[in-house]
């Protein structure tokens, strides 16, 4: 079963944002919460209260063992214009962005690849890849 969280309207940039989603996304929710208490960036306050809505919708709060992060997301929200004090008297523009944070746990068994295993007496062959090519290397102009 599938949960969901969303927060919106997040002052945060959603780039930065993006990049504490990247390393919490596919892993089990324990080990996302672990991560999370470790990173030095500001807006893992707002993902771990988000991953944490997400698991109590689940129901599982007491028990997050099984459960894992299937897809974390961001999107832009709107952006609030401000000016700043330039030289000369002149106002220079900033923005400030918002974002809006989805995060979706779920409780199904991540599908790994599996890796065949050698029986007793039999070479287990090396995965192909793909073949060098060989010739003249490409003259790089600077």
């Amino acid at each position: 079963m599938e949960a969901v969280a969303k927060t919106n309207f997040a002052r945060f940039a959603p780039r930065k944002v993006n990049q504490v989603l990247s390393l919490i996304r596919r892993q089990p929710v324990e080990k996302a919460f672990e991560i999370l208490s470790f990173v030095p960036k500001a807006p893992c306050f707002l993902i771990t209260n988000t991953l944490r809505s997400a698991v109590a919708n689940s129901g599982h709060l007491k028990n997050m063992s099984h459960l894992s992060v299937k897809e974390a997301w961001v999107g832009q929200g709107p952006v609030l214009k401000r000016m700043r004090p330039g030289p000369m008297g002149r106002g220079m523009p900033y923005k400030r962005k918002m974002c809006h944070l989805t995060v979706v746990v779920t409780d199904a068994i991540p599908i790994t690849k599996r890796v065949k295993k050698a029986k007793p007496g039999e070479e287990v062959k090396p995965p192909v890849t793909a073949p060098v090519q060989k010739g003249k290397k490409k003259d790089i102009k600077r």
